[in-house]
């Protein structure tokens, strides 16, 4: 069991305590309430004084490339992107992750304690995302949730590598059509699956249950206004839910976004606009998206930006008119629910994951420090120079 007491406590949730205790067994977190209702003390075995600095649900990546676009390693390291066939529905990101990647030490010193990893956007369908901890060696250990959602990508990215190649897509057009080819066939198989038991499973199509089921999103990388209205156009032609990722234009088109019911996973602002269709790209976005009452959360893209940048990247978008509560939602609960994992991680709430992190300030703030990470009960990260805990 820990127990972490004097904490000023911001769950995400209904109600905060400004000097607060919270516990947790056996991974999961069974009570929180004020420090007049905890008979714990300081001093005691498995007990965290946090001694007045802020204590919150541990921070979630919303979409990003860790342990598949490893640092440090060139060529060898980088497994994010198979350019050879625009569709590969079935790569799965859980085998191609590595914890070893610098990354995950990196997202632990900044209170990072999950993240959704999966495929690039080279191909119209990636793969398979994954949602899991940054804490761990096997990866089998560390999911939350496999398959998390489903990669598709439009715009320049499949045309650059695919024209290249003098192969389809080397159009907008294309890259639709493909995609929408994609998804008949996959229905018709679910079709065929249901009225026949005897079929044979197909291990193309397979993969597509969850999406076809409602189980999973489609997850879009989208950065123009003109391919995030395709991409809504396809997933409300095939009725599927669907994630609108990095959305760079996305307050040019706020109204029609709200009206689609999609969230928004924007970023990464913090990089440079060496591509066309970034250039439109600034911090604004999400405040303007999150006003018109469309659920956002915020992303770096490592390692497009680095992963540790992230909570830098929310104070940014608060500086460019996110209110500052919200800029906390957006690599939290927000993240969380848009996501899928709402039910786990994201707020510090009775039955949730043990995620925390104790910080000396508002995380926001680019001198705010991560003093102490805890994933499931455990203490993963400390801050040398944090004595008091």
């Amino acid at each position: 069991m820990l127990t972490i007491i004097h904490g000023k406590i911001i769950t995400m949730a209904d109600k905060d305590y400004e000097d607060g205790f919270l516990q947790i067994e056996h991974g999961k977190i069974t009570a929180i309430g004020d420090m007049s209702d905890c008979q714990v003390k300081k001093g005691g075995k498995g007990v965290l004084c946090a001694d007045g600095n802020l204590v919150m649900p541990g921070i979630i990546e919303a979409h990003c490339h860790m342990g598949i676009t490893e640092e440090k390693k060139g060529a060898e390291g980088d497994d994010c992107n198979e350019s050879v066939d625009p569709v590969t529905p079935y790569l799965r990101a859980v085998d191609a992750i590595n914890p070893m990647d610098a990354a995950f030490d990196d997202a632990l010193r900044a209170g990072i304690t999950s993240a959704m990893v999966g495929p690039g956007s080279s191909n119209v369908v990636g793969g398979q995302f994954a949602f899991i901890k940054t804490h761990g060696r096997c990866i089998d250990r560390m999911i939350v949730k496999a398959p998390a959602a489903m990669k598709i990508a439009f715009g320049e990215n499949p045309k650059v590598n695919y024209s290249g190649q003098n192969v389809s897509p080397a159009t907008r057009m294309a890259i639709a059509a493909t995609l929408r080819q994609e998804l008949f066939l996959a229905k018709e198989y679910q079709r065929r699956r249901m009225t026949d038991q005897s079929q044979e499973k197909d291990f193309r199509y397979e993969c597509w249950l969850p999406v076809l089921e409602g189980k999973i999103p489609l997850k879009a990388h989208v950065h123009r206004a003109d391919d995030i209205l395709t991409a809504i156009r396809i997933a409300k032609e095939f009725g599927l839910s669907m994630t609108l990722d990095h959305c760079s234009e996305g307050h040019l088109i706020a109204e029609e976004i709200k009206e689609s019911g999609f969230p928004a996973i924007v970023g990464p602002d913090m990089a440079s606009r060496n591509k066309i269709e970034v250039q439109n790209m600034a911090f604004k976005t999400v405040g303007i998206l999150n006003r018109q009452g469309i659920c956002t959360a915020i992303t770096t893209d490592h390692p497009v930006s680095m992963i540790q940048f992230l909570p830098i990247c929310a104070g940014l978008a608060v500086k460019s008119g996110l209110p500052a509560a919200e800029g906390l939602r957006s690599i939290t609960i927000n993240a969380a629910r848009i996501c899928g994992t709402a039910d786990r991680v994201g707020s510090l709430e009775i039955g949730k994951d043990g995620d925390v992190v104790i910080f000396d300030g508002n995380p926001l703030e680019v001198f705010t420090r991560a003093l102490c990470t805890i994933i499931d009960g455990k203490v993963v990260y400390r801050d040398e120079n944090a004595d008091f805990l």
